[in-house]
């Protein structure tokens, strides 16, 4: 028996008070199950807009989307995890990641470190949350027991291990940063090697009493008649990419209404996606997803 949907929007345009309400009480109308917030420099600091959101909805959980583990220290971060779940009422979800994006940590004077160095930083990091937040000690204390349910983005082979090992969420980005790039660009990966990734995950977390969720972040939603026409710029931009392969990636969601939720529908068969994130440009756009397949 599949899981059943739920939907999440990554809200990732800063905005002043009133209007950052607006915009996550229509969050809420749309039917969304889950805000989240990213972790980029010039974008909002993650715990107090979501303290924000949780103070005019009541519905949907609140996400990091994923926080940098290599901005954070644990125990500072713990801090701010415990505090945040207290104040939004037991309704974060904690989303880590390792952080890709070269520029940012140059420009916050941090070290970047090679990606072995930033996996483990990362596994510290969770297992130092687990010790803290999981003591009876530890003040401020969150709501949520035995813990706050624990989102790994992952997508190389540690990253999808320590996603196996600890995540109570396995999200998949279905895209990779582009070879020597430091300002975060990715391309997407093809629809085999996502798959494999699952694949991979799904052996690693064999032994577990409760396998993760899994999460996938779409890249762009677009209601068309024209599906050739959406996928023709990202064509032009990926060497070797043909049009036949874009509309076939997990990422991108384009056609009809009905052909969306078909793609949707037919992705959680194949892969096991049953909660994905949209980018808030594409909130309205894919409202009419949410409706239809909401919980089902």
């Amino acid at each position: 028996m599949p899981r059943p949907f739920r939907f999440g929007v990554s809200l990732t345009v800063p905005a002043p008070a009133a209007e950052w309400r607006a915009k996550c009480r229509r969050a809420e109308r749309l039917g969304y199950d889950v805000i989240h917030v990213p972790d980029h420099l010039g974008m909002v600091a993650p715990f107090p807009a979501l303290v924000a959101a949780a103070a005019v909805t009541e519905r949907p959980r609140l996400g990091t989307f994923v926080l940098n583990a290599g901005f954070c220290n644990p125990a500072l971060l713990a801090r701010e995890v415990a505090t945040t779940d207290a104040l939004t009422g037991g309704r974060l979800e904690l989303g880590l990641g390792t952080g890709y994006v070269q520029a940012e940590h140059e420009a916050a004077g941090l070290p970047f470190g090679s990606p072995r160095e930033r996996v483990e930083h990362l596994r510290h990091t969770i297992e130092e949350l687990e010790r803290l937040l999981g003591s009876d000690d530890h003040r401020p204390r969150p709501v949520q027991r035995p813990r706050v349910p624990l989102l790994i983005g992952a997508n190389g082979r540690r990253m999808v291990e320590l996603t196996a090992e600890h995540a109570d969420i396995a999200a998949f980005t279905g895209a990779r940063l582009v070879p020597g790039s430091t300002t975060g660009r990715l391309t997407p990966v093809a629809p085999m090697e996502l798959e494999e990734s699952v694949a991979r995950y799904r052996r690693l977390a064999g032994a577990r009493a409760e396998p993760a969720e899994l999460n996938l972040l779409i890249q762009l939603v677009a209601v068309t008649d024209d599906r050739a026409a959406v996928v023709r710029p990202l064509v032009e931009r990926v060497p070797g990419l043909t049009v036949g392969q874009a509309l076939e990636l997990p990422v991108l969601l384009a056609g009809t209404v009905e052909q969306i939720v078909a793609q949707v529908r037919a992705q959680r068969e194949r892969y096991g996606f049953s909660y994905l994130t949209v980018l808030e440009p594409y909130m309205e756009i894919f409202a009419p997803v949410v409706a239809e397949l909401g919980g089902s």
